[in-house]
This record gives structure tokens, sequence and C-alpha cells, in this order.
């Protein structure tokens, strides 16, 4: 019982707190793809707007992938029996596959947008943002608990496990 209370608090207060980890997450992935992006072009970098052949791409904080972050961290407090070191193996092998992932993402969309244009980019930044982003976050979780033998459901063992 007490371990469901410590667990449930703390995805809640997670929950509420989740914008602070944007502090991590925009920076990060800015200069992440600032960088990688000059392996293959010049980029500038102003702010937090790379600018190339005078088109501007600005990471703005939804290009952090969040909400990502955010549910597989959710989904490893909530499922019961996990240790902490597996907790944090999960969330920290989950959060890498999330954050290339979201790195080949963006380097895509800016890609579609310099050699096909604008109307390409908004239909496949759409596609990703709508659907591919979802599948994705649910592939890393399935392909977590294929991997490391996960047993229990999330909130469901709890409940069973209470009643």
């Amino acid at each position: 019982m007490k371990s469901i209370f410590l667990r449930y608090s703390l995805a809640f207060i997670i929950a509420l707190l989740s914008s602070y980890l944007l502090f991590v997450l925009l920076p990060v992935t800015l200069y992440s793809t600032y960088y990688l992006l000059q392996i293959f072009i010049e980029p500038y970098l102003v702010n937090s707007t790379i600018i190339i052949n005078e088109v501007s791409f600005t990471i703005i904080p939804a290009c952090t992938a969040l909400l990502a972050y955010i549910l597989l961290l959710e989904l490893i407090l909530l499922t019961r029996e996990l240790t902490l070191k597996l907790s944090l193996k999960l969330f920290f092998q989950g959060a890498l596959m999330i954050f290339l992932m979201n790195l080949f993402r963006i380097l895509l969309l800016i890609f579609v947008y310099l050699n096909f244009g604008k109307n390409y980019f908004d239909a496949i930044h759409l596609i990703f943002w709508h659907i591919i982003s979802t599948i994705f976050v649910a592939f890393v979780w399935i392909f977590l608990v294929e991997k490391y033998k996960i047993k229990s459901i999330p909130i469901y063992s709890d409940l069973k496990s209470l009643f």
C-alpha cells in the first residue's frame, strides 16, 4: 500500500511539474539538432532558431517531445513491482530511444522543407505529430516490457492487488 501511494504521488507531482523538464530538453534538443546539421550544411543559430539558406526553423517546447518522455515516465511509475534500478534503466533506455527518434524527426522535417517545400513539411509534420509519435511511444513501452519481461500492467495490476 505504501509503495502504491508513493508511486502515484510521484506520478502526480511529475505531471504537475513536467514543464520544468523543458529547461533541460529544449537546449539539448536545439543544440543536438544544430550540431548534427553542421555535419551536412552550414546552419546559423540565433537564440532558439536555426537558420539555413535564409529559412528559419524555431525549436519550440513542443519540438522536444516532452509529452513522450512524461508518458514513458508515468507508465514506469504506474507499473507495479519495478525496482528503482529497473525503473531507471527503463526510463533512460526509453528516453534515449525517444530522443534519437525526435532528432531524426526534426532533421527529416528540415530536409523536407528545404527540398520539397512548406506543403510537404506541413503534411509530414502533421502525420508525425498526430500518429507516428503516439505509435512510437507505445512501441518503446512494448519493447521495454518485452525486453525486461515485465508482467505488471500499469494501474490495472495495482487495482487488482487492492481489490
